[in-house]
C-alpha cells in the first residue's frame, strides 16, 4: 500500500508524483504496463468528451474533463521522463516559447491590427520554424489522424491562404453536383475502386462549400446526425404507438412514418 498525504488542495505537481507512484513497482498493475501506444485512444476520447463539455457549456463537466485531458498529457510526460526522451517541464518550457516566437506583435515590433494579419503572420512563421519549404509542404502537415472531414477543411483552408481558391461560394458549390454524377456513373459502372474515389471527390466538395460559407463541416454534419436520431426517436414511438415493428415494414410505409416525424 502506497500511502499520499490528505490535502485540502491539490496542484499540478501532486498529479504528476501521483501518476509516477502509479507507475511504481508498488503502484497498479493497468498503469505499469501502458506506453505511448496503447493510451493514444484514450487521449482521444478524452478530448472529445472535453470538447462535447464545451459544446454543453457545463463548467462542472468541463473541469472534470479537462482534468481527464490533463492527465494523459501527464501519463505521456512521465513515460517520456522513464525514457530519457523529454519531461513536462520542457513540455511547458517548448510550447511557451513557441507561443513568443509566434506572437511577435505582442512581444515584439511587429503590427498587426487585426485577425487577418495575426493568422498570416503566424502561419509564416510556422512554416519557417518548421522548415516547409513549399505551400504543398503545408498541407502535408496536417495531420493525418484528423477526423477526415476536419482534416479536408484544413487542407482546403491552407490552400486557399497559398492562392488556389474558388472565387466564390457558388463556384465551390457548383462541384457538388458535377462530383455526385461522376458518383453516379461509377456506381452504374459497379466499379467500387472509383466509386470510394468519386465519392471522397463529392464529400470534399461539401467540405469546400462548407469552407466558403464559413461553416464547420464536422459540426453541419454532427448536428445533422443528432437530427437524424431525433427523427429516428420519433418515428420508432409512431410505430410503437400503431403497434408497428420496423423490420417488418415496407420502404413506402417507412417514408410514411419518417414523414410524421418530421412534422
Amino acid at each position: 500500500m502506497i500511502e499520499y498525504p490528505q490535502k485540502e488542495t491539490y496542484t499540478i505537481q501532486d498529479l504528476r508524483e501521483i501518476v509516477k507512484l502509479l507507475r511504481s513497482p508498488e503502484g497498479c498493475p493497468w498503469d505499469k504496463e501502458q506506453n505511448h501506444r496503447s493510451i493514444r485512444n484514450d487521449f482521444l476520447e478524452e478530448t472529445y468528451e472535453a470538447v462535447e463539455a464545451i459544446d454543453l457549456l457545463d463548467m462542472e463537466l468541463m473541469q472534470e474533463e479537462l482534468g481527464d485531458v490533463l492527465l494523459q498529457v501527464i501519463f505521456h510526460c512521465v513515460l517520456a521522463e522513464e525514457e530519457q526522451a523529454f519531461d513536462f517541464e520542457s513540455v511547458c518550457d517548448s510550447i511557451c516559447k513557441k507561443l513568443i516566437i509566434r506572437h511577435p506583435h505582442v512581444f515584439g515590433d511587429v503590427k498587426a491590427e487585426n485577425t487577418e494579419t495575426v493568422l498570416k503572420n503566424w502561419d509564416q512563421i510556422k512554416k519557417e520554424t518548421k522548415q516547409q519549404e513549399t505551400d504543398a509542404d503545408t498541407l502535408r502537415s496536417v495531420a493525418k489522424s484528423l477526423p477526415a472531414l476536419t482534416r479536408a477543411q484544413k487542407v482546403g483552408k491552407r490552400a486557399a491562404r497559398a492562392g488556389m481558391d474558388f472565387a466564390s461560394v457558388q463556384d465551390a458549390a457548383a462541384c457538388i453536383p458535377v462530383e455526385y454524377q461522376e458518383l453516379q456513373d461509377a456506381i452504374r459502372k459497379q466499379d467500387s475502386a472509383n466509386i470510394r474515389e468519386e465519392l471522397g471527390d463529392l464529400l470534399f466538395s461539401c467540405v469546400n462549400t462548407a469552407r466558403k460559407l464559413k461553416i464547420d463541416a464536422e459540426q453541419a454534419l454532427s448536428e445533422s446526425t443528432e437530427k437524424f436520431i431525433r427523427r429516428f426517436e420519433k418515428a420508432e414511438q409512431l410505430m410503437t404507438q400503431d403497434q408497428k415493428h420496423m423490420p417488418d415494414l415496407s420502404v413506402q410505409e417507412l417514408d410514411t412514418y419518417w414523414e410524421q416525424a418530421k412534422q
